[in-house]
């Protein structure tokens, strides 16, 4: 099984997450709450103290820049990105039972990236990849393209989501 993180793969997920900064008045890429809540820099990479927590919301904003004073820059962003989907890349690897191509791996490590390596572990869609059913696969990318609505509590269709989720479809499908 491919173990590398692709360039495919990488530009995917740069395109998706977007270089995000959090105070435009400070020099450097600053940390920024993601949607889900969580202070994040770069592109998409949790901020974490040095006890490994997760920094969450407002109440955790100065914690969340202290780690990061400075910022980063473009470069430091993707370095950390190649660094966490390598790590989800191996992870996703440790889970699938079956022979993938670089592209597929890449697909299924972007989309543990977004939504967590515990989701994909009790997915279907790790479910219909290991016993090789990869049509069902590719249709399983579709369904994860919803997030509570924080007002309603209800799951709402995001139409950035539904983008990513056939853009890792196509790269699952691709030769």
């Amino acid at each position: 099984m491919a173990n590398v993180i692709n360039k495919a793969t990488l530009d995917l997920v740069k395109r998706f997450e977007g270089l995000g900064d959090g105070d435009k008045d400070r020099p450097g890429l600053q940390p920024y709450i993601c949607p889900a809540g969580y202070w994040t820099v770069g592109y998409g990479r949790v901020v974490r103290g040095s006890d490994g927590r997760m920094f969450k919301g407002e109440v955790d904003r100065r914690a969340a820049n202290a780690v990061y004073p400075d910022g980063i820059d473009e470069q430091q962003a993707s370095t950390f990105l190649a660094e966490d989907m390598a790590e989800v890349g191996r992870q996703v690897a440790a889970r699938v039972t079956v022979a993938l191509t670089g592209n597929q791996i890449g697909a299924c490590a972007s989309f543990a990236y977004n939504v967590g390596i515990a989701a994909f572990a009790s997915s279907t869609l790790l479910k219909k990849l290991n016993v090789g059913d990869f049509a069902a696969v590719a249709a399983q990318f579709l369904v994860w393209n919803k997030a509570t609505d924080p007002r309603t509590g209800r799951k709402v269709e995001l139409p950035g989501l539904t983008r990513r989720r056939r853009a890792e479809q196509a790269l699952f499908l691709s030769p």
